[in-house]
């Protein structure tokens, strides 16, 4: 457990040191949310429809900008290798570094949503759909990515790749996280979107941190 604790505080640390790495997915969020309007025009109705799409689209293609250096550095150093042949449960090992990345790079992103909610239009039950989607949503990209992460990390310019694997992956989670807001908009229950969207979360953290681990053990061989 202090291993473990030790590479959590190693790995945010790190995460902080790289700042202009650390803004750029944040600032892809704000951007492509901020253009939008100046896109489609500030008609309200036309924004609240499009809003909480455009808002999931925009956090996925975010955390991929994130996800690519998720074990990037590690590889290139030879952490990785050691860390594997450590002995370590590599599993807890992949989820300590998922969390890390979800805290440092999509975190930031949902603590902004308020100020881009008000971009959009999105009513106040809207919002807290919203917010409801992206906390239980946005892990489920962290977990997935990884696995995705896991089996490129020893490629060169592995990113186009990775979008490739991963987008059609992210449409399910997509439909059901703006299903839940639309239902919001129109005060309908959106319990059920979100109890699917929380098996899909449950589902990906007990089965991928062990496919992260076979993953970074097959891109070591």
């Amino acid at each position: 457990m202090s291993a473990l604790k030790a590479l959590f505080k190693r790995d945010i640390s790190l995460a902080y040191r790289q700042r202009a790495e650390l803004m750029q997915p944040l600032l892809f969020f704000i951007l492509v949310i901020t253009l939008f309007p100046i896109a489609v025009g500030p008609e309200s109705k036309t924004l609240q429809v499009i809003g909480p799409g455009v808002i999931w689209v925009a956090a996925i293609l975010s955390s991929l900008l994130g996800l690519e250096r998720l074990f990037r550095d590690d590889y290139q150093d030879g952490s990785l290798e050691q860390l594997i042949l450590s002995g370590s449960f590599l599993p807890a090992v992949a989820l300590v570094k998922v969390t890390v990345h979800w805290l440092t790079s999509i975190l930031p992103l949902i603590i902004l949503s308020p100020l881009l909610a008000l971009f959009l239009h999105l009513t106040e039950p809207m919002y807290w759909a919203l917010v409801a989607t992206l906390l239980i949503g946005t892990p489920i990209l962290s977990l997935i990515g990884a696995i995705a992460v896991g089996l490129t990390v020893g490629l060169n310019r592995g990113g186009v790749l990775l979008a490739l694997l991963l987008l059609p992956v992210f449409i399910p989670l997509l439909i059901f996280a703006t299903s839940a807001v639309e239902s919001a908009s129109m005060q309908l229950q959106y319990s059920g979107q979100l109890a699917i969207m929380g098996a899909m979360f449950l589902f990906s953290l007990a089965l991928a941190p062990f496919a992260i681990a076979y993953a970074l053990k097959v891109s070591q061989t």
